[in-house]
């Protein structure tokens, strides 16, 4: 009997650590399941958006200033693509 007790402990300790409660209790709360994973989704959705939106400002000022060297080849191959950026990032006129 005093091996089982001490084993029902262990796996106690085992289940308050991992938080298996917390686990179930949200599993069986399926609303709110998909509630927090759809605020997850939106704020990783986000966070893409702005980290991709840095990292291509930071790589169109390098190859703007790159241009701005003048080297003969890559210059021009790097004026075409911020020619064709700044082109798609200007609204439409009609």
């Amino acid at each position: 009997m005093h091996k089982v007790k001490s084993q029902v402990v262990l796996l106690n300790r085992i289940l308050m650590r991992y938080n298996i409660e917390g686990f179930v209790d949200l599993l069986s709360k399926p609303l709110r399941l998909v509630y927090l994973n759809f605020i997850a989704g939106v704020a990783r959705g986000f966070g893409i958006a702005i980290g991709l939106t840095i990292i291509s400002a930071l790589f169109l000022s390098i190859l703007a200033r790159l241009a701005s060297l003048n080297l003969p080849l890559i210059s021009n191959f790097i004026a075409r693509i911020v020619r064709l950026v700044n082109e798609q990032l200007t609204p439409p006129r009609y």
